[in-house]
């Protein structure tokens, strides 16, 4: 098992591509195509928001269709959301265009964008963006990275990873995905956008169980702003171009399979959390010996989410009771007497908290540590054995700038 620097070109088959087709005000990639010739089956997961952009209502019901799909096209500047009936048309007519260039049917198509809520769709220069996309389709790591730029809104970087493992008889399966996300990112959810493809031979029925068995431990456990989106979507396509004997039931070949996705998505959403509007630091929280599962999960997505905490952070300022406060209305059951805090760098754990309460710590010490790009609390509950983990990041002074003007 080996995570590299790779896309969703990188597994055998699929080719993608990101052009500027005019959409947005700034001269930057806008549409984004991801392709495999081969027929592939699909696994996905979508917002749990209420109110869902035409994209995701179309992608939730082609995923149940049963036909194989081919592709997927993605838009970044418009979100295509609480459009009506338009948001609908158009994007149909998002997916006819792909289906039209690349002699499939829009039915085998998933769709994705993201942007601004509430804006039309201007499809006068976006069918003509998807048709130059598909004329550019590679399958380099270039043509990927150029996807993955095209799909970028508040985002700083463009995300991308692959990963690889050796199914039966020395076949090697590899994975390679591509994300955005910066802003309106809170758990509960399925993702921002994400692409990840795979050339692995797997029945539809168990790729989906994998999707949503990694979703809830990756892109559920990262938070920047306590918003879900109206456009979270999350696809992976398997056009079984490995070779590896299909996978019909959950052997070692599935078990390493679900390992991989976890490794792409895991870095997928450290990516994402890290690259928070105005973000400057990553925080990393770990809930351990806590009593259920459940419990860990409640208590790691309160700390991460706590407003306070991630301005404390900003700020390297070495507040734990904002985290032990925010423990305590998470809904998760712990001893508060019980609690210890520790600030965590690598394998080096530098103690808080003990019992519940502050030991002679150096704010000197803490404060030294928190200023740096990554920082990890850990939460020790001590009444139990279950586990988990969450992303966040600082909360600054820009992210109020960019939100402050974010259609301007």
């Amino acid at each position: 098992m080996r995570k590299f620097k790779g896309n969703v070109t990188t597994p055998k088959g699929f080719s993608a591509a990101g052009v500027m087709a005019g959409i947005r005000k700034k001269l930057k990639k806008d549409i984004a195509l991801v392709y495999s010739e081969t027929p592939c089956v699909a696994g996905a997961t979508f917002t749990t928001n209420k109110v869902k952009a035409a994209p995701v209502v179309w992608d939730m019901e082609i995923l149940k269709n049963g036909k194989p799909k081919h592709a997927v096209v993605l838009n970044s500047g418009i979100a295509n959301a609480c459009m009506g009936k338009q948001g609908v048309e158009d994007n149909y007519e998002m997916a006819s265009a792909a289906a039209l260039a690349l002699a499939c049917h829009p039915e085998q198509v998933f769709t994705a964008s993201t942007g601004v809520i509430g804006q039309p769709m201007p499809m006068d220069v976006i069918v003509p963006g998807i048709e130059d996309a598909a004329r550019r389709l590679g399958n380099t790591e270039r043509d990927g990275q150029e996807a993955a730029e095209a799909i970028m809104t508040t985002d700083t970087i463009s995300k991308t990873v692959a990963c690889q493992f050796t199914a039966e008889d020395d076949i090697e399966v590899t994975l390679g995905g591509m994300s955005k996300g910066s802003g309106m990112i809170h758990p509960n959810m399925a993702t921002m956008l994400s692409v990840v493809t795979t050339d692995v031979n797997i029945s539809e029925e168990l790729l989906q169980e994998a999707v949503s068995t990694v979703v809830a431990d990756t892109f559920n456990m990262i938070s920047v702003d306590r918003d879900t989106s109206t456009n979270d979507t999350f696809i992976v396509l398997a056009n079984g171009l490995a070779g590896n004997e299909k996978i019909t039931k959950k052997n070692k070949v599935y078990e390493d399979f679900v390992l991989a996705l976890f490794i792409v998505c895991k870095d997928l959403a450290m990516k994402m959390a890290g690259d928070g509007e105005g973000a400057t630091k990553l925080l990393e929280v770990k809930v351990r010996h806590a009593r259920t599962h459940e419990d860990a999960v409640k208590i790691a997505k309160a700390v991460i989410s706590s407003n306070l905490v991630k301005a404390a952070f900003y700020g390297s300022d070495a507040n734990w009771g904002r985290v032990l406060c925010a423990m305590g209305y998470s809904g998760g059951e712990f001893d508060p007497d019980k609690v210890d805090i520790y600030l965590q760098d690598g394998d080096d754990r530098y103690l808080l908290v003990k019992n519940g309460m502050a030991i002679d710590y150096s704010e000197k010490k803490a404060t030294e540590l928190l200023s740096k790009p990554m920082m990890t609390f850990r939460i020790n509950c001590n009444d139990g054995y279950e586990k988990a983990t969450a992303w966040g990041c600082d909360l600054t002074y820009d992210y109020v700038k960019i939100n402050g003007d974010y259609r301007s």
